[in-house]
C-alpha cells in the first residue's frame, strides 16, 4: 500500500465577506481536493486538545497520530530536532522569532519575513554579545533556522515556568500586555530587552530602512520546552516514510518521529514556495517511500496577512500541483490512499490560529464514498462525522 497525506496549513476559515460570503475553500478552484471529498470520506477532526494553544506543532502531531499531552512540550523543542541541535539538562529552548514592534504594538512577527542573510548575520551578532560577558545574554546560545524563525537554547533555567504568548497570535495588540509571564520572567525580558538595544542601531536595520523594507526591531521568545522523544513512526504504522515542507517545525517533527527528510529547491514555506516542485518530489518519493506527506504553509501565511485571495490562491496551487499529480501518478496502480487535512484554520478576519475542528478527507483502496461533494468547510461539517480525539485519524486512514 502507497500512502500521501498532504496537510495544507492553515486552509480553513471562515466565511469571508471579500469573497462574497465564501471561504477561501470554497472560493478556489480545487477538482482534487473535491475529487477525495467525492470519492472517500471527509469530516472535522480536533486536533488541538481543550487547553493547548492553536498552533502547526500541536495540530501536526495530532494529525500524525501522536497525543500532545504525552508528546509536546514545546514548539522550539520539535525545531531544535530538525537542526539536531543537542542541550544539555537544565536548559530551556525557545523559538526566537525577529518581529517589528512600533508604537509598543506588535506590527510584524515575522519582520518583513527577513531575508536569511540578514537573521543569521543577527543571530551571529547576538551570540557574539553573549560570548563578550553581556550579563543579560548569560548562559545564552542562539541558533538560526529559516528567516525570522529561529532559537534560543537558555542553560540554567530548569526551574522556569513560563506562558509565553506567540507573537503571531497578537497581531497589532500591545506587547506590554503580552510579554511572557511566570517564573523566569525577569530573565526572559532583559534578554528581550538587551537584543532591542543591540537591533536599534544595527547596520542591518540601517540598510532595511534605507530600502524602505521593516525594521527588526526587537526578538520575541515563546514556544518553549525541553526535549521529548517520539515513538517511531515506522512502530507505529508499518510504513517507511518521507516529509516535503519548508518549515523547520515540520522538519523537526520528522526527525522525532523516525521519518526522512526531502529538501525541496524552492520550498521556502511562504507564499512564494514552488508547489509544482514540490509536488513532483512527492510523487518520485511514492517510487521509495509507503509514505510521503508534503506540508504547505502557504495557506497560513496568507491568512496571518488578512489576504483572502491570495489564500484561496494558495489552497488552488496546492490543488493543482500538489494533490492532482499524486492522484494522477497513484489511481489505477497498486493500493494506494490519500489524506487532506488541515491542522488548525487561520482566519483571515483575526489572522491568527484559532482552535476550532478543521476539516479532513481521504480517498483510496477499501474507503467506502460518503455523500459529500466539495472539500470544503461547510460540506465536511454537514456530513456529522468529528474525529475525537484527533491523534485517533491517523489510525482510521492507516488502518480502516
Amino acid at each position: 500500500m502507497k500512502y500521501a497525506i498532504v496537510l495544507p496549513d492553515g486552509a480553513a476559515d471562515e466565511p469571508l465577506a471579500q469573497l462574497g460570503g465564501r471561504t477561501p475553500l470554497e472560493a478556489a478552484t480545487i477538482p482534487n481536493m473535491d475529487w477525495v471529498a467525492t470519492h472517500g470520506r471527509l469530516g472535522r477532526v480536533v486536533t488541538i486538545p481543550d487547553g493547548f494553544t492553536p498552533g502547526t506543532d500541536v495540530g501536526t502531531l495530532s494529525l500524525l497520530g501522536y497525543d500532545p499531552h504525552i508528546c509536546y512540550t514545546g514548539r522550539a523543542p520539535l525545531e531544535a530536532a530538525a537542526r539536531g541541535l543537542v542541550t544539555e539538562p537544565g536548559e530551556l529552548i525557545f523559538r526566537c522569532n525577529f518581529v517589528t514592534i512600533e508604537h509598543g504594538r506588535m506590527k510584524d512577527f515575522t519582520a518583513g519575513h527577513i531575508a536569511q542573510p540578514d537573521a543569521e548575520r543577527l543571530v551571529e551578532d547576538l551570540n557574539d554579545l553573549a560570548r563578550q560577558g553581556n550579563p543579560s545574554l548569560d548562559g545564552c546560545r542562539f541558533s538560526a533556522g529559516v528567516s525570522y524563525r529561529n532559537l534560543l537554547v537558555a542553560a540554567g533555567a530548569a526551574d522556569m515556568q513560563l506562558m509565553c504568548i506567540p507573537p503571531h497570535d497578537i497581531p497589532g495588540q500591545l506587547v506590554a500586555d503580552e510579554l511572557p509571564r511566570g517564573k523566569g520572567q525577569q530573565r526572559v525580558q532583559r534578554i528581550m530587552a538587551c537584543a532591542h538595544e543591540m537591533l536599534e542601531d544595527h547596520e542591518i536595520n540601517q540598510r532595511r530602512a534605507e530600502r524602505g523594507e521593516p525594521l527588526v526591531t526587537d526578538i520575541w521568545l515563546w514556544g518553549q520546552g525541553r526535549p521529548v522523544k517520539l515513538r517511531q513512526f515506522h512502530d507505529r504504522f508499518g510504513v517507511r516514510g518521507a516529509v516535503i515542507t519548508g518549515v523547520d517545525i515540520i522538519r523537526g517533527l520528522a526527525a522525532a518521529a523516525g521519518i526522512d527528510r526531502i529538501d525541496v529547491e524552492g520550498a521556502t514555506g511562504y507564499i512564494d514556495t514552488d508547489y509544482a516542485a514540490k509536488g513532483a518530489a512527492a510523487v518520485r518519493a511514492l517510487e521509495d517511500y509507503d509514505l510521503v506527506i508534503v506540508h504547505v504553509e502557504a495557506p497560513d501565511e496568507a491568512g496571518h496577512l488578512g489576504n483572502a485571495e491570495e489564500k484561496a490562491r494558495a489552497i488552488e496551487r496546492t490543488d493543482e500541483d500538489v494533490v492532482g499529480p499524486l492522484l494522477d501518478a497513484r489511481r489505477g496502480r497498486e493500493e494506494w490512499r490519500i489524506l487532506i487535512a488541515v491542522d488548525h484554520p487561520t482566519p483571515c478576519t483575526t489572522k491568527r490560529h484559532d482552535a476550532a475542528p478543521p476539516l479532513f478527507g481521504y480517498a483510496g483502496t477499501r474507503i467506502e464514498p460518503s455523500t459529500a461533494r466539495r472539500f470544503t468547510e461547510r460540506h465536511a461539517a454537514g456530513s456529522g462525522w468529528v474525529v475525537n480525539p484527533g491523534w485517533g485519524l491517523a489510525d482510521l486512514f492507516f488502518r480502516v
